[in-house]
């Protein structure tokens, strides 16, 4: 008798299933002015790890430079995009479905490269906010970087269920 394995998937797309065309596989990302210079790798790190599991392609523009896909910041409060942060707590980041390309970190938290006790991982929630930016929305299984809540104090990685997603979503 045959044993047949069947994985769940807990993935899923933001309505209207909203994705970069085809033509669209390298996508330049920019930092807005006040970015702090020490979450500049890690968010380069979160670009290569999802480059390494899609067919996306990521490159850094110069900071004057506006006309990048995709453009990162921090900000507190209300900052013009109608998702105001909440200060220190609640919603730490967001970022919008594409083609729209605005990622925010909330400026009022506390934010770390790497695992630090009370501190929020800048590489973790940019790996989640890119899957965003990429056209996934939050997941069901909490091991899956786009599971709605992150980790405060640790670090996690790109699961096997966000990889399934986004090729499910590109059909790669």
């Amino acid at each position: 008798m045959a044993h047949c394995i069947y994985t769940v998937s807990h993935y899923t797309f933001f309505q209207g299933e909203p994705k970069w065309p085809p033509s669209k596989y390298h996508l330049t990302y920019r930092f807005e002015d006040g970015t702090p210079s020490e979450a500049m790798n890690p968010v380069a790190q979160a670009f290569l790890t999802w480059a390494s599991n899609t067919r996306f392609t990521f490159s850094q523009l110069a900071q004057g430079n506006s006309n990048a896909d995709i453009n990162i910041g921090f900000h507190r409060r209300e900052h013009g995009d109608g998702n105001p942060f909440d200060g220190a707590g609640g919603t730490v980041a967001h970022a919008f479905a594409p083609q729209d390309g605005r990622f925010h970190y909330d400026g009022d938290e506390s934010w770390s490269a790497g695992a630090m006790p009370g501190a929020i991982d800048l590489q973790t929630v940019a790996l989640h906010e890119i899957g965003h930016l990429l056209g996934l929305d939050h997941s069901e299984d909490e091991g899956a970087i786009m599971y709605a809540l992150l980790p405060v104090g640790a670090t996690k990685g790109l699961h096997a269920d966000d990889i399934q997603g986004i090729k499910a979503l590109y059909n790669a």
